[in-house]
């Protein structure tokens, strides 16, 4: 009990002689909590619970007697902790900024209609009549449209023209691309870059995907390579943040993070269904970015990197299976989707919203968040109050996050998973638009589809100083990952990879999707 009473004292201390813009905040938590003095708060919490108690009274509920020590023990720590962050701020490192980035345009060549799903399957002579209808099904069903890109030796349909040298050529047709036009758009010569990081989930060869860019662009002996493997959907922020780990701790530096996810021989030719959905979803990509320290940079940087956060579900069993490579029952390699995988997703965005929430969210969104744990923590003490509260207030509350960000880039896992997003963050159609038309126009993306959806912000809306952007990328392991990136100036860039984007008749074709799937949803159901 000493102890309790000297560390409240103490943060009546500290609350008493805090900065000028504390007391009102102080003044209106000890109103909302009843407590007028901070000796009389002092006094009370560390009363016994058996005598501290509350009476709710409110019309038509009855009233309701339950201890509230341990309610207002989580408020108060919980605006302490706010204040502590805004007086005594985290130690300041080197600000790193997004000078630019560039994403591939596939070449006309490339293009796979949804048509040619069947035709490709029906070459392979692997697939049986019902596993190709079903891959047919998936094709128009997930979202995509008929401009998504494969790369030859893939549509083909020939084996031998796959292998190692396929893979490399696909690196390099999409990346190598995309990098020279971003370093031929930002003016940093190759010998310029002192790291390189990239990330790859299925193709890893020696050399390395790093040491295959510095040997490409002749970089310089002093530049230091990180190639990232097996990390899945979500390694484009792992990535990014690596690079902003290592631009904050040495000055003066340039780093290219280029992203990555290799198809060619990762082309299911088995009869797992599970495993033949991402035969139907995953297209040709590629996407680069450079950051930078230095001084001379921060003006025409068109970002600046305000947050990194990472979350994982990989002690779980069911989280870490649910995308998997492996073989089926026949030995066939490929990568296996399971029935978990939306119930996961929805954990680790849980998860991730959770430790994000209070560097963005405004302190009303936060104050919310915080009493719905209290109550909904006090109600599993107490049957009696679980009793006598409207239903809608025990449900989880979720932030309204629009009131942080001002775009949302939201990984093209699939139709589904996008709906699901746009339902449970309240999100709007507009909102959801560039992960939408990043998936219609280019199909799953992986760690590159936050950049796709980016790039359509800023063909499209344009951004202004101090816009937030949100990037929400997720995937394998299980993991899911924030990027918070802040509009450093205006930017209105029309990319390449976006000319000609009609979202309108999008639209259209999702609606009628929409409505074909609901159809055939009625009819199943009478």
């Amino acid at each position: 009990m000493e102890a309790c009473v000297a560390a409240v004292e103490s943060v009546a201390s500290a609350l008493s002689s805090a900065q000028d813009w504390w007391s009102p905040l102080a003044a209106t938590f000890l109103t909302l909590t009843g407590l007028q003095q901070l000796d009389d708060l002092t006094t009370r919490l560390c009363q016994s619970p058996d005598t501290m108690v509350v009476q709710l009274l409110q019309t038509g509920l009855r009233p309701v007697t339950f201890s509230v020590q341990p309610l207002l023990l989580l408020v108060l720590a919980f605006v302490v902790l706010q204040a502590v962050r805004r007086l005594f701020p985290a130690k300041q490192h080197e600000k790193v900024y997004v000078l630019d980035f560039s994403v591939h345009q596939p070449d006309k060549s490339w293009a796979f209609s949804r048509s040619k799903v069947r035709e490709l399957c029906e070459k392979r002579e692997l697939f049986t009549p019902e596993d190709i209808d079903f891959q047919q099904k998936i094709a128009y069903r997930t979202g995509l449209g008929d401009e998504t890109a494969v790369c030859p030796a893939i549509q083909s349909g020939d084996p031998k023209q796959l292998g190692i040298e396929a893979a490399r050529f696909e690196f390099g047709a999409t990346c190598f691309t995309t990098i020279a036009d971003l370093l031929q758009k930002t003016g940093v010569s190759p010998q310029q870059v002192d790291y390189v990081i990239t990330n790859s989930s299925l193709f890893n060869p020696t050399p390395s995907l790093s040491a295959a860019i510095m040997n490409h662009f002749k970089m310089s002996s002093r530049t230091l390579g990180y190639s990232l493997g097996g990390m899945g959907c979500s390694a484009g922020v792992i990535a990014l943040d690596l690079a902003r780990e290592l631009l904050e701790l040495h000055p003066n530096k340039i780093a290219l993070v280029v992203s990555h996810e290799n198809i060619t021989n990762n082309y299911y030719c088995g009869n797992d269904r599970s495993m033949l959905i991402p035969n139907c979803l995953f297209r040709s990509n590629g996407s680069a970015v450079l950051l930078s320290n230095k001084a001379g940079h921060a003006r025409r940087a068109k970002y600046s990197i305000k947050h990194v956060v990472r979350t994982n579900l990989a002690a779980n069993d069911v989280a870490y299976n649910c995308v998997m490579q492996t073989e089926d029952a026949e030995g066939k390699l490929g990568v296996r989707l399971n029935k978990d995988l939306i119930k996961v997703g929805a954990d680790a965005l849980k998860h991730n919203m959770t430790a994000l929430g209070p560097l963005v969210l405004p302190w009303s969104e936060q104050l919310k968040f915080a009493g719905n744990v209290a109550l909904r923590s006090a109600v599993k003490r107490s049957k009696a109050l679980a009793g006598a509260l409207p239903a809608g207030w025990l449900r989880p509350y979720i932030p309204d996050f629009t009131q942080a960000f001002d775009f949302f880039c939201i990984h093209t896992g699939g139709r589904g998973i996008i709906d699901g997003l746009e339902a449970q963050m309240q999100l709007s159609r507009k909102q959801v638009e560039p992960s939408r038309a990043s998936l219609y126009r280019f199909g799953n993306t992986s760690s590159t589809s936050i950049w796709y959806e980016l790039a359509y912000i800023e063909s499209t809306a344009g951004l202004s100083r101090g816009q937030r952007v949100w990037q929400l990328a997720f995937g394998s392991g299980f993991k899911f990952n924030s990027a918070v990136l802040v509009a450093n100036r205006r930017i209105a860039d029309q990319h390449a990879a976006w000319q000609g984007f009609d979202s309108v008749a999008m639209w259209a074709e999702l609606d009628e999707l929409d409505k074909a799937i609901s159809r055939r949803g009625s009819t199943a159901t009478s």
